[in-house]
């Protein structure tokens, strides 16, 4: 796992336009990659709503936001016009970005065990370099925590 002062690996992943998002797009300004399991799930939906609806905040401090997924272009798309989400979602459907940051492993969900990404927020300074690692990210409290984070 990816950890606080680690620089982050370079990346480039499609946004839900098929438009690229690297290490170059975000250089220079503090990004929130969030890594979420799934699109239009009851906790993702939660928490990709609750960056929506505190996007202010976020621009206010200069802070870019990503979510990121194994789904694709499609999905992300129906996703963001279904909750009128105000941010981009990127495409990592082969979780290469997730297994190289840590968050891609072994789950139980109903005593069944799978490989998938592990609820996971990544906040990066302007130079790229992790500034902070929320691991098991509690949705209703995480606002709050980034807020602490960033300020």
């Amino acid at each position: 796992m990816l950890k606080k002062g680690d620089q982050f690996p370079e990346f480039s992943l499609e946004n839900q336009n098929g438009e690229r998002i690297t290490n170059e797009t975000i250089k220079g300004q503090v990004t929130i990659l969030y890594f979420y399991p799934r699109d239009n799930t009851p906790t993702c939906t939660t928490e990709a709503c609750d960056f929506r609806d505190n996007i202010e905040m976020f621009n206010d401090l200069n802070v870019n936001i990503y979510g990121v997924s194994g789904d694709s272009k499609k999905k992300h798309q129906n996703f963001i016009e279904k909750h009128k989400l105000n941010f981009d979602l990127l495409v990592d459907q082969d979780y290469q970005l997730s297994n190289e940051v840590g968050v891609y492993q072994l789950k139980k969900s109903f005593g069944k065990e799978s490989m998938g990404i592990v609820r996971t927020t990544f906040v990066i300074d302007e130079q790229g370099i992790v500034k902070d690692v929320i691991e098991k990210v509690k949705v209703k409290t995480q606002i709050e925590e980034l807020k602490n984070i960033l300020e």
